[in-house]
């Protein structure tokens, strides 16, 4: 990419132009050297710009409404003047590599709001289902004048630490009357949520709802006590719209008592020394690798371990006896 190239791409950026912003994530998210060069210069120009967005992360497991939420809750800040942004990581075939990428189809009125931009991106093989780009992404967004940036999460596995590693406020989406709520819950879940929204609370699940919001306040009691914030738990239903204007107010309190302390100009300096720790690991990782008498060392490896006259510790061993040599 030219300097003037760059140059226009900026400005289109820089002006909410949404094709343009586009094009620059897909820029970062590329694996090629010349278009990641690019995209680390216009991340450079870009970074006055950044910081100023509410970052929500949202996790859920599947069927618990994600879309649906983030779609009502999406036109409700838009509807307050917020520029929303999601960006939706779509869970990747360990096979295939493929991804629906779908969420588009899946927020039709969102995805059509002038003041929306939805990226849908896929996992690939990052750990926790979280694309290794979104950090960059969020950044774009935050530079083309979105307030507010929602990242939703396939809510698997360790997806859920990945997010809350990259946001400002973590929300976790429950169900009622999906067994015992209380022998059912993570607990690595809870330390990590600043709400827990039962979702759905709607008909006859009202009442269910109401209970497990119960059960899960007391147990956010216990295990917070003494905690500068201690998270709400909210009942809400997308599809009536209720209980969406209590999350934002969570959202909101939350940035102001952590503005005012401190806490969140320390939080994200821990997340950008934790996000470089983790970009330098796997450059580090990836490049070793590739050295080919350490991918000739891997195979022969990989052989005895099968053949079984290697066992894995003296297979990594040797593997590692190799750095500094070559």
């Amino acid at each position: 990419m030219t300097s003037a190239e760059l140059d226009l791409l900026e400005r289109g950026l820089v002006s909410g132009d949404r094709r343009s912003l586009a094009k620059a994530i897909t820029l970062a998210e590329s694996s090629r050297d010349d278009h990641q060069n690019a995209a680390q210069l216009l991340l450079e120009r870009l970074l006055p710009r950044t910081g100023g967005a509410s970052r929500v992360g949202i996790t859920g497991v599947p069927g618990v409404g994600k879309s649906t939420f983030i779609e009502a809750f999406g036109l409700f800040l838009i509807e307050r003047g917020h520029r929303v942004a999601v960006l939706a990581v779509d869970p990747s075939s360990s096979l295939s590599g493929g991804s629906i990428l779908g969420d588009k189809t899946r927020m039709p009125r969102l995805s059509a709001a002038e003041a929306s931009f939805i990226r849908p991106s896929p996992a690939g093989r990052t750990l926790g289902g979280v694309t290794s780009r979104t950090r960059e992404a969020m950044l774009l967004c935050e530079a083309a004048g979105y307030d507010v940036v929602l990242v939703e999460t396939v809510g698997v596995g360790q997806s859920e630490y990945a997010v809350a590693s990259m946001v400002d406020f973590f929300l976790v989406l429950m169900l009622a009357g999906a067994g015992d709520e209380l022998q059912g819950i993570k607990r690595g879940i809870l330390e990590l949520a600043d709400a827990l929204a039962i979702n759905k609370a709607d008909g006859d699940n009202v009442g269910p709802a109401t209970r497990a919001r119960a059960e899960y306040q007391a147990a956010f009691h216990l295990m917070r006590a003494g905690a500068s914030w201690e998270p709400p738990v909210l009942t809400v239903s997308a599809q009536e719209g209720s209980g969406i204007a209590e999350i934002w107010d969570a959202v909101v309190r939350h940035r102001n008592q952590t503005t005012e302390s401190g806490e969140l100009e320390k939080k994200r300096g821990h997340q950008q020394h934790r996000w470089f720790q983790s970009l330098l690991e796997h450059g580090l990782k990836t490049r070793f690798l590739a050295r080919p008498d350490v991918a000739r060392a891997v195979v022969e490896s990989e052989r005895g371990i099968v053949e079984k006259t290697l066992t894995p510790t003296a297979a990594a061993r040797r593997i590692l006896d190799l750095i500094g040599k070559g």
